[in-house]
């Protein structure tokens, strides 16, 4: 129901003074004996009612109904019989949207004279707003019937049907319109709707193809066929007014869109790329719907040289729509797929710099930067991510891996354990951060906070690898608690038995322990895989050598951990000496 401004034209304005005069000088004729003192009286009441309404209307046509209300009441005082002054209180009343005091009021004025239009037409539109849709329909009919050229009358009673869910009566209603005026757009869309929400869809295509016939060469409708056609399973059938849109018009991006997305969901990938190329180089499309055709497309991508395919069409979209974050997001998930973690990573940084807000976008840079082992960028990027997301437990162990990589320990247990307080107990990361935190705390060199760190993640995860290797590792460097290092590390090689770095940790337990035969087989077993082997392992194993008594091959081995790195600052003591020292 439309929606009418309640500013009243001027010529309805010279209507309703000429019936207040009309009706003084009514009175003044059926007294024809009157005093002439008399008919000045009345004369002087008729201007004075004009005025009353020239005045309140001045003020309606300032947008001021509140001052203009006092002024219609009282001509309704003056003369309760004229309905004029009900008609325009009942205007200002729904300016100030009281309704119901406004349907009192429309009311008297439509039963003090039911031949006028206006008076109509205003309580029709209230009985409408109080949803009395069949009371409303009465009035509107008898309006019809008396000026049946009046096509808003038409609308607003066809309106008035669908409201009451009276649909046949409203495609009658439209159906008469449309013999009046010809097929017109607004009427036959309107007319589609009704038919599909009684599931009549052949009559909905019916009025498709009627609206395509009387302007075969309008785009617009070819296309709105299609989709007609394809939102009710019909997809084949919708080809042909594609094809025909894109005949009419070559550059009609929606149509190659919808045709992509048929190919597609037909599995024939060659014409969809075809559609989508002339798609994704148009400019004049909005990004959603090419986004839309492409994410469905990836869905399908079986071979790599399909994915290069899509890599390629991902990248005209992103070369057409740079300032769009999605199109970043998937030509990175695209780069993801292949592999490519780095131009990934820097391709959802762009999407993250276009929209900071989403949220998952700022987590699969941070998973990359730790992938990537950037702790530099693993920094900088939690920090812009807190800054969007300050609550987020995820993002604060972020920055805090970023900080321990860095050796930064103190802030990495501040941001540690702001994590470990948003995530909550409850969390399935808390035995990780735990573990974090043990590792930061062994870097101050607080050995009781970082063992009890260590205890709070195994009691949460007995089987967390890295700290079981770390835990072990740092007790048996400060010779405490070996028997407790024993046990770590020997689960830890039961559950990883071919791990070189948790084999290297067990042995050096050993070694600790001065179990130097055991510690020798261990990491004999861990440089068995030469290509997982650092120079770290083969220190050790030439310390052990030479516990054994294995001198000149304990140099050797001193010697190749040199040319490996990762070992530490007494190795070259040990190379130029030909003997171990030890921290």
């Amino acid at each position: 129901m439309r929606q009418y401004a309640l500013k009243i034209p001027i010529l309805i304005i010279i209507v309703l003074l000429n019936g207040i005069s009309q009706e003084g000088y009514a009175q003044r004729r059926s007294k024809k004996k009157a005093l002439q003192t008399e008919k000045s009286e009345q004369v002087t009441t008729g201007l004075q009612q004009e005025a009353l309404v020239a005045e309140g209307m001045k003020f309606m046509m300032k947008d001021e109904p509140v001052k203009a209300l006092p002024l219609f009441e009282k001509l309704i005082d003056e003369a309760p019989l004229n309905p004029t002054g009900y008609y325009l209180t009942a205007k200002a009343l729904l300016e100030i949207n009281q309704v119901e005091e406004a349907f009192v009021a429309s009311k008297k004025a439509y039963e003090l004279n039911k031949d006028n239009d206006f008076y109509a037409q205003q309580l029709a539109e209230l009985y409408a707003k109080k949803r009395k849709y069949a009371e409303a329909a009465v009035i509107y009919e008898t309006l019809i019937k008396k000026s049946p050229e009046n096509i808003q009358y038409g609308l607003e009673l066809a309106a008035i049907y669908v409201f009451n869910d009276e649909f046949d009566k409203a495609i009658r209603t439209y159906d008469i319109l449309e013999r009046a005026l010809g097929v017109s757009e607004e009427i036959t869309k309107q007319k589609q709707q009704l038919y599909l929400r009684q599931n009549q869809l052949e009559e909905a295509i019916a009025e498709a193809r009627k609206l395509i016939e009387s302007e075969p060469e309008e785009v617009s409708y070819q296309v709105e066929f299609a989709e007609l056609l394809i939102a009710n399973d019909r997809t084949m059938e919708a080809i042909a007014p594609l094809e025909e849109a894109i005949r009419i018009n070559p550059d009609e991006a929606q149509a190659h869109v919808l045709l992509a997305d048929i190919y597609r969901k037909n599995g024939n990938i060659e014409k969809c790329n075809q559609e989508l190329k002339i798609v994704f180089a148009n400019p004049n499309l909005d990004a959603d719907p090419k986004i839309r055709v492409l994410s469905g497309y990836l869905s399908m991508l079986k071979t790599s040289e399909e994915n290069n395919d899509a890599l390629l069409l991902a990248k005209q979209l992103m070369d057409t729509h740079p300032g769009v974050s999605k199109v970043h997001v998937i030509y990175a998930d695209l780069l993801m797929r292949n592999k490519r973690k780095a131009e990934a990573r820097d391709a959802y940084v762009r999407a993250a710099n276009l929209d900071p807000s989403v949220f998952e976008i700022w987590g699969a840079i941070l998973q990359l930067d730790g992938e990537l082992n950037q702790p530099d960028s693993l920094l900088a990027h939690s920090e812009q991510a807190l800054e969007v997301f300050p609550n987020q437990g995820m993002f604060w162990y972020s920055n805090g891996m970023a900080h321990l990589i860095n050796k930064n320990y103190k802030e990495s247990v501040s941001s540690l354990e702001e994590s470990l307080k948003l995530v909550g107990e409850q969390n399935e990361m808390v035995p990780y951060i735990y573990g974090q935190l043990g590792d930061a705390f062994n870097g101050l060199g607080d050995h009781a906070k970082s063992d009890a760190s260590y205890e709070l993640s195994l009691k949460a995860n007995p089987e967390n690898d890295h700290v079981l290797n770390n835990y072990s590792y740092f007790l048996s460097l400060r010779k405490e608690k070996l028997d407790l290092a024993l046990k770590m590390s020997g689960k830890l090689v039961k559950l990883y038995q071919n791990n070189p770095t948790y084999l290297d940790t067990h042995a050096w337990v050993l070694y600790t322990m001065k179990d130097y035969k055991r510690a020798k087989e261990y990491l004999e077993m861990a440089m068995k895989d030469s290509t997982a082997v650092s120079g770290t392992i083969v220190e050790h194993y030439g310390d052990v050598l030479f516990k054994l008594g294995e001198h000149d091959n304990a140099v050797a081995q001193w010697k190749k951990a040199r040319s490996m790195g990762e070992t530490t600052e007494l190795l070259d003591k040990k190379i130029a000496t030909g003997s171990l020292h030890e921290q």
